[in-house]
């Protein structure tokens, strides 16, 4: 799973023209799904995002505080491109991301988890699958990247183990 986390002053998600969602103060994060992903990853990031210090404290020391410490919005727009490559004719190719339905479940599982894991109307997200028109106005700018890193599935042998 791989996250890029902005902090920002402001941030939205317009789609055919209608405001979807939107944050005041907080972080935006742009969300791409592995192929391999499994619960565990989608467990990492949701600490990794509500736990990454961007701010600073009430003493003005940088890098201490949280969305969580300063009760900030958190806005997730789904993003398989985040796991695209070049070809060597400089075409995107996107077979490391997720499939589009697995991917679906196990997004609105990373939403829940973030809700469970902070308060329900601070996390706020686009449309899945959506074309998007996402503004934001950085603060900073600051830009991080959480990513987990993910497992390929275990080959099954087929053949029986010996035993010694």
């Amino acid at each position: 799973m791989r996250i890029v986390v902005q902090r920002v002053k402001s941030a939205s998600v317009t789609v055919d023209g209608k405001v979807v969602s939107s944050i005041g103060p907080g972080a935006m994060a742009l969300v791409g799904l592995h192929e391999h992903d499994t619960t565990d990853d989608l467990e990492y990031c949701c600490k990794r995002l509500l736990g990454c210090k961007l701010w600073q404290n009430d003493n003005g020391g940088w890098w201490r505080h949280g969305v969580k410490q300063r009760g900030l919005e958190v806005l997730c727009v789904s993003q398989f491109t985040l796991y695209g490559t070049l070809s060597k004719k400089h075409q995107p190719d996107y077979k490391r991301a997720m499939k589009a339905e697995p991917a679906r479940e196990m997004y609105g599982q990373f939403l829940e988890m973030l809700k469970k894991n902070y308060e329900d109307d601070k996390i706020q997200d686009g449309v899945f699958g959506a074309m998007m028109d996402v503004a934001l106005v950085n603060d900073g700018p600051v830009t991080i990247i959480i990513e987990s890193e993910p497992k390929a599935p275990q080959e099954e042998s087929g053949t029986d183990l010996q035993r010694s």
